[in-house]
């Protein structure tokens, strides 16, 4: 079906529900950590894998994504921090534009390079507004990307920066604290977000506990996406994914 998981989190929203996505980095995925993540992730009804990261070095990419569907049926999203970051064997793409920068590069540059090859592609595109905000570290996305976030006490420019990604077309809008972020995005700004924008809202970075992930997504995140807290502790996974799912009527 076209546009399968943009149409799930288009409902979701509508429906008030919440989603959970497990965020895997190809490069520090260990073998039997691996493995427990997975079973615990179809354990615990996981909703999506997104899969990527700011520096992918090894030839990891495909064999995650053979992996996981070798042992699952949970959708696969591509959450490229490059352009070299694609592969036909995902389900779908993130086609990220970093909105809350003014690196052109990551706006439209990169994207008309692989425009060919994703018109050819199986994946489902979804047109993403990326928006980068400040965890109180510096990340590697913020590095890699030579753009500043947005800051955390300015909910204003978050959400009118997410109001034009929705007028500019985009389909959802991406709220990041970035890997490693000392300070998840607040409840202030992701409710300021969510009132503003009629589309799906997703909210990463620095989320460590399920009372985070269960405010954060109560406050109006449609799907939450962590990765760092359950590379560190993959146990961490079923109450992350229970407090989340709660929400749901």
């Amino acid at each position: 079906m076209l546009n399968k998981i943009h149409t799930d989190l288009t409902k979701t929203k509508a429906n008030g529900d919440k989603k959970f996505a497990v965020l895997l980095d190809p490069d520090k995925i260990r073998l039997k950590q691996f493995e427990k993540t997975l079973q615990l992730a179809i354990e615990a009804k996981v909703d999506y894998f997104f899969i990527g990261g700011s520096l992918i070095v090894s030839d990891m990419l495909d064999k995650t994504l053979v992996s996981i569907k070798k042992t699952c049926q949970i959708p696969m999203i591509l959450f490229p921090g490059n352009s070299f970051q694609l592969s036909y064997k995902a389900d779908a793409l993130l086609f990220l534009s970093l909105i809350s920068g003014r690196n052109a590069e990551l706006l439209i540059g990169k994207h008309v390079v692989v425009a060919p090859y994703l018109k050819l592609s199986p994946l489902e595109i979804i047109s993403t507004g990326y928006m980068l905000i400040d965890g109180g570290v510096p990340t590697t996305v913020t590095y890699m990307s030579n753009t500043k976030p947005i800051p955390a006490n300015k909910p204003d420019i978050a959400a009118s920066t997410a109001l034009a990604g929705q007028f500019l077309g985009l389909k959802l809008i991406f709220m990041d604290a970035g890997s490693g972020a000392q300070n998840p995005i607040s409840i202030d700004m992701i409710e300021a977000v969510s009132n503003t924008i009629e589309i799906p809202l997703i909210v990463g970075g620095g989320i460590k506990t399920p009372e985070k992930a269960y405010e954060n997504a109560k406050a109006g995140a449609n799907l939450i996406v962590i990765g760092d807290a359950i590379e560190k502790d993959p146990e961490l996974l079923t109450d992350l994914a229970d407090a989340i799912h709660s929400l749901n009527k």
